[in-house]
């Protein structure tokens, strides 16, 4: 069934002010997008659904590319009827633009990625970005929008340093643990890209279940050096963990770092919560660790890297007996 066409009454009284990125910000769900249109009329609207959707199926497919998938052209000429409620907005720039916030049906998106044959792996935790401009400023919100709309278009949402309880960059960069640890506990993530601006170029580093990338990029403008590192990000992010699993795949996980009785049972749940974990059965202990037989649905080393996404486990040096070795960060 189609959506009516808005209220006249609605128009008259006038749209909410957002920008986009704003807009984007308040909403926690993954079903919920922000995208401009030119006007009111239903072949805009959706044009603007399909646009929106498209970034919803990467979202809870985990960033996954779904676009030569069979259905996907499909699934977003049926945009329109996934959409749950939607509304327009006023932007805010000059002057400024209309805004559609639309909200999609979660049920049908997972079927719809079901029907292309991908899985939906899960929304993952947001990538903190702590991004200087030349003269060393902190970046923020709108000042970041092109390379917060790039990551958004590959199904990554981001979330912004707040200065007054951000760690040292120097021991973010280096992965440092405690470092980690206060950025899992303040913006539950343990993604966190780097950047340091100059003229004409950046120098960025990704920090990812504790492993820094770095590179560094030339671009024309900022707008196009951050857009780079926005789509640069979602590809190491997305080789790390937009992995799909072909069968069942046992193996051995060593986790350190449980102190308490309370540790071990987070740790328990965090594993049972992945949808990739299957089954966990504890087979010893051994001072702050314990070895686990976990069956699973992707490779093992896969299976590390999305588990450390969270912030709440960090890959560890190899341990005896252990296929992949995890520790516990706190």
């Amino acid at each position: 069934m189609r959506l009516s066409r808005p209220l006249i009454a609605f128009l008259l009284l006038g749209f909410a002010v957002l920008s986009p990125l704003r807009a984007l910000a308040q909403s926690t769900s993954p079903y919920t997008v922000v995208v401009p249109v030119s006007d009111t009329s239903e072949a805009q609207r959706d044009q603007a659904f399909g646009t929106a959707l498209a970034q919803v199926l990467a979202r809870v497919s985990g960033g996954q590319d779904l676009r030569g998938k069979p259905g996907y052209d499909d699934a977003l000429k049926n945009a329109p009827g996934m959409v749950q409620q939607y509304q327009y907005q006023r932007g805010t720039g000059t002057p400024p633009g209309l805004l559609l916030q639309a909200t999609f049906d979660s049920g049908a998106v997972h079927r719809a990625i079901a029907q292309m044959g991908a899985s939906s792996a899960g929304v993952k935790p947001p990538v903190l970005l702590v991004v200087r401009d030349a003269g060393g400023k902190l970046l923020g919100q709108d000042a970041l929008a092109a390379l917060a709309s790039a990551a958004g278009q590959r199904g990554y949402n981001v979330a912004y340093a707040d200065s007054s309880v951000l760690p040292d960059p120097a021991k973010l960069a280096a992965a440092d643990p405690a470092a980690l640890a206060t950025v899992t506990g303040q913006y539950h993530t343990g993604l966190v890209l780097l950047g340091q601006l100059h003229q004409g170029s950046a120098d960025w580093t990704l920090v990812s279940g504790g492993q820094p990338q770095q590179w560094t990029d030339q671009a024309t403008s900022t707008d196009i050096l951050l857009g780079n590192a926005g789509n640069a990000m979602a590809d190491r992010i997305g080789r790390q963990l937009n992995v799909i699993g072909g069968g069942t795949v046992e193996g051995k996980l060593w986790v350190s770092g449980l102190n308490s009785a309370m540790d071990y049972a987070s740790m328990l749940s965090t594993l049972r919560a992945d949808p990739a974990v299957l089954s966990v059965t504890t087979l010893g202990a051994q001072d702050d660790g314990a070895l686990l037989d976990v069956k699973v649905n992707l490779p093992l080393p896969a299976l590390a890297a999305d588990l450390t996404a969270s912030g709440r486990l960090l890959q560890a040096p190899a341990h005896d007996g252990a296929d992949v070795s995890l520790r516990c960060l706190h």
